[in-house]
């Protein structure tokens, strides 16, 4: 059985944290599961790009980055709000895995008693490296393109990306 592993996020952007938790993780194992969590969510305060969008992202950070692509699987799976259940829904979408890489405490706590080997990411400036601080920073015409690689900066901005941030936080605060 190839060493396979799996790591979960919602990548609202994704960042330079989440690539750093990336290359981590292909340090241990063959090849990597990329999980597009909350794929059904787009268009809000809290989640501003799509599933497609997020993909995009990710396969640019890793051509970027020189990563070799044919070690990952990016797979979006929707939420499932049954805790019991997310743990199966997940095997449902992806290959099989055998080691789960999250500092998320429900997460770990989900595949561990599933069974499944987990094992902590090493944060990268945490403080910095959250996809809430980049939004934010967006949303108050800060540098938040220090806070991901180029290419996704560049496609952002090709999908107007701060313009929707902007909107969606403002949507947000009148609702």
């Amino acid at each position: 059985m190839v060493n396979r592993g799996l790591y979960v996020g919602r990548f609202q952007p994704f960042h330079k944290g989440h690539l750093g938790a990336v290359q981590n993780a292909l340090q241990f194992v063959d090849e990597l599961i990329v999980v597009i969590g909350s794929a059904q969510y787009s268009h809000n305060n809290h989640n501003p790009f799509t599933a497609g969008e997020r993909l995009v992202m990710i396969q640019r950070a890793v051509l970027e980055a020189g990563l070799d692509s044919g070690k990952l699987w990016i797979v979006p799976v929707p939420d499932v709000h049954l805790h019991m259940l997310w743990v199966s829904a997940v095997e449902g979408y992806t290959p099989k895995f055998n080691i789960v890489f999250s500092n998320e405490p429900l997460t770990r706590r989900l595949f561990m008693e599933a069974s499944y080997q987990v094992r902590d990411i090493p944060f990268f400036d945490r403080k910095i490296y959250m996809s809430t601080l980049v939004r934010k920073k967006m949303v108050q015409d800060d540098n938040w393109m220090e806070l991901v690689p180029k290419s996704i900066a560049e496609f952002i901005g090709e999908i107007d990306g701060v313009n929707r941030v902007k909107a969606l936080a403002l949507t947000d605060k009148i609702s």
